[in-house]
């Protein structure tokens, strides 16, 4: 067990003996585009992420909703000119319905964060925040196709598969890993090439055995079989946390960061994105499937072990909140005012609620 595997056991340790309480976030409203025309998103400030507390807006004059809003609308802008409608119409139609269907831009965003956090620009690091975006997207497409997880309603909407067929879908999907690396190796400017060539090297890793494929394989061998706490941390830390932490580590390398920074910001990303996953967990058995934008209640009826199941709910609240303060301290060293998107994002993924 890693050293974080360890400071985590002894979070969760902690978190046996206490309680917790959630806090509300805002929701979203996606208008579904029409078939055979180019899908558009729209959007609200509820859409964007809108923040759950005061502190995640107002501390210090810091406006977190603004931010979400703004880094959306950059972030959709440019994955809508990345992915243009060509031929063949049928696959760019898929993609584009399933990339530009709303959604948090929660993994843009903290890439985005993360570069400016040590000096870097947002142009410098955008293609590879709408890589994210791509290969987050494939991941859920794939993840509902019947051979997965079998679900119908993805952000509010039929997932790719329903719409387009499985065989359409799972081939978007691939379309969609492909294209992601293509994008950040032709549109990223201004930036060494051995910067670009590690974000390459992180994300593959992110996504293939090592990472998301990796954590959905232990997940899928682990249903209705017993897990113990250790066993569900490596699905969550590979199946959810490996993406997020990659957005961050990514947005670092583009901007220039130093060792010391970049391991800083990987335990804070590491933290936040195991964070997600357990409050994933909890909103699966708390919220409805209208409110989810997603089908409720899957990992129950799957027979999946989830943190709820295995300590309760209160105390999972315990383990995201401790998850929460951790990743925040990584960030001390770090000048305030730059780092406050990052920690409005580290409090916007413990409080959210779908």
């Amino acid at each position: 067990m890693n050293g974080f595997s360890a400071d985590l056991g002894n979070m969760r340790r902690v978190a046996v003996q206490a309680g917790g309480a959630a806090r509300p976030r805002g929701r979203g409203i996606v208008v579904p585009p029409a078939r055979g025309g180019a899908p558009q998103v729209v959007r609200n400030a509820l859409d964007v992420a809108a923040p759950p507390t005061p502190s995640t807006s107002d501390a210090d004059g810091f406006n977190f909703q603004g931010y979400m809003k703004d880094q959306a609308a950059r972030v959709d802008a440019a994955l809508d000119a990345a992915l243009p409608m060509r031929h063949p119409e049928t696959i760019h139609e898929s993609m584009r319905y399933s990339v530009l269907a709303g959604g948090k831009r929660v993994r843009p965003a903290l890439c985005l964060a993360a570069c400016e956090l040590v000096g870097g620009s947002v142009e410098s690091a955008l293609p590879t925040a709408c890589a994210l975006e791509m290969l987050h997207t494939m991941s859920l497409i794939h993840d509902d196709l019947p051979a997965m997880d079998n679900d119908d309603f993805r952000r509010g909407l039929p997932t790719n598969h329903k719409k387009y067929g499985e065989d359409i879908a799972i081939l978007a999907g691939d379309a969609l890993l492909c294209y992601a690396f293509e994008h950040i190796a032709k549109a990223t400017t201004g930036v060494p090439a051995d910067r670009v060539v590690k974000v390459i090297a992180t994300l593959g890793k992110s996504v293939g055995s090592q990472g998301v494929v990796g954590g959905q394989v232990v997940d899928m061998e682990c249903q209705g079989k017993a897990v113990d706490l250790d066993m569900l941390q490596y699905i969550h830390e590979h199946k959810t946390a490996a993406l997020l932490e990659s957005a961050v580590v990514c947005g670092a390398t583009l901007g220039g960061a130093s060792e010391d920074e970049i391991e800083k910001l990987r335990k804070y990303s590491r933290d936040i994105g195991l964070a997600f996953q357990v409050v994933d967990d909890i909103l699966d058995v708390t919220q409805t499937t209208e409110h989810l934008g997603k089908t409720a209640a899957k990992d129950l009826a799957s027979d999946k072990t989830t943190y709820p199941k295995l300590l309760g709910l209160e105390k999972s609240r315990v383990v995201a909140e401790e998850l929460i303060e951790d990743a925040i301290s990584q960030l001390a060293s770090f000048d305030p005012e730059k780092a406050a998107p990052l920690v409005g994002l580290a409090k916007y993924i413990g409080a959210r609620t779908n």
